[in-house]
């Protein structure tokens, strides 16, 4: 039974929020179902963009002119904003970055520099998205360390007996996201993150997909490093933040030279800035580290336990109807504890041409692996179909994606 929360979830105010949606697509209502490889501006983000431009587009930190100052405030007053979503410490543990691949390149190529070593392991899951495996494999390859995987199960859980197992006095650092992409399980990261500390170790969680979903508390975790992307949180595309902690920050050394994170240039020798500078060298993305926070702000007025429990309405309708009504259909991950992403197969016909059906009748799926290669592997399928919803989605959208399967299913059988 849908809840009285549920029931009341403004959805009709918020899809007007968002201009993209009114659009079609070869003569079809836009139904947009690829939220989470990237999600949709709100209209209060799209005239954040445009007003920096209009407005304030300067340098920052750099400049004693107006323009100047106000950027800078409002750059910096975006950082605040982001330490207060995620409960940061020290406002300076927030480090802007390009994305959550930024954040985790930054993190390894900054270890590497003598801070993990031959001998040394590190430790990913069988779930990780390619940018928390690549990273990680080119450090090893570096410095002599060892990769080890944390195994799932059927359902595309982490098998956290073996996680157990993995760890010991080698082990350096562990990198699991925090909900995967490709199935949409939620991992226990709190736990493991104890578990790894336990043992010595530092705990870096991908972010990306838990930062729309649900509320984060870096604090209550307990982690090292948390990364997210603001293009996945309804912000732009080229920014991302890094949160670390001030004492792991402040040993590591830079990764990138250049202007902002200096404090001091001589030919002889360099002095680095403090936190955050020492990490963000060059001009940054300004207009999205501004913007994004006006994302985060946009999220927080609906409120994410809001968010979270009409999600969950979305995944469990979905999930039902295309159950009953089409026994062809082979979900893909049904972790018990999971966020809005149907990942799933329709008998022997291949993901791709399923979606290009569907991109037909204007509904926008994610076909592929999903940038999650070894997940496939696992379940021995080349792909598969990817529905993952968004608080702006509906389940007459959902209806109208079961009526696009069933076409679909029709001629390509």
């Amino acid at each position: 039974m849908m809840s009285e929360a549920v029931a009341q979830f403004p959805i009709e105010k918020i899809r007007k929020d968002f201009p993209i949606l009114n659009q079609e697509v070869y003569g079809r209502s836009l139904i947009y179902f690829d939220n989470a490889a990237s999600t949709q501006k709100p209209q209060v983000v799209i005239d954040a963009i445009s007003e920096y431009y209009s407005d304030f587009n300067s340098n920052v930190h750099r400049g004693v002119h107006y323009l100047s100052q106000k950027a800078t405030d409002a750059f910096e007053a975006s950082r605040e904003t982001i330490r207060k979503h995620l409960n940061a410490e020290h406002v300076h543990e927030v480090l802007f970055t390009k994305g959550t691949t930024d954040s985790i390149n930054l993190v390894a190529n900054s270890l590497g520099q003598g801070l993990i070593k031959a001998g040394d392991q590190i430790i990913v899951s069988h779930l990780e998205h390619h940018s928390n495996i690549v990273p990680w494999q080119m450090l090893c390859q570096r410095t002599g360390a060892k990769l080890k995987v944390i195994p799932m199960n059927e359902r595309g859980e982490l098998i956290q007996e073996e996680y157990q197992k993995l760890l010991s006095s080698k082990t350096k650092l562990v990198a699991v996201n925090h909900i995967s992409n490709a199935l949409g399980s939620i991992n226990p990261i709190k736990e493991m993150i104890a578990q790894a500390h336990a043992h010595g170790a530092w705990f870096l969680v991908d972010g990306a997909q838990s930062i729309p979903h649900q509320k984060v508390d870096v604090q209550d975790l307990d982690a090292d490093f948390y990364c997210f992307s603001g293009h996945k949180v309804f912000g732009p595309t080229g920014i991302g933040v890094l949160y670390g902690k001030e004492q792991i920050l402040e040993e590591m050394p830079p990764y990138q030279g250049g202007g902002e994170m200096i404090a001091e240039v001589r030919f002889d020798q360099t002095t680095y800035a403090g936190l955050p500078h020492k990490f963000e060298a060059g001009t940054p993305h300004i207009e999205g580290g501004i913007v994004l926070g006006k994302a985060i702000d946009y999220v927080n007025q609906i409120g994410l336990d809001e968010i979270a429990a009409y999600e969950q309405e979305l995944l469990h309708y979905g999930t039902s109807l295309l159950k009953d009504r089409f026994p062809s259909f082979r979900l893909i991950g049904d972790a018990q504890e999971k966020t809005s992403v149907i990942s799933f197969l329709m008998g022997d016909i291949h993901p791709y041409d399923m979606g290009v059906i569907l991109d037909k009748l204007g509904i926008a799926v994610r076909t592929g692996h999903h940038c999650t290669q070894p997940i496939m592997q696992h379940f021995g399928i080349p792909g598969t179909m990817r529905a993952s919803f968004a608080f702006y989605n509906t389940k007459a959208e959902i209806d109208q994606m079961a009526d696009a399967l069933e076409r679909a299913q029709n001629m390509l059988s």
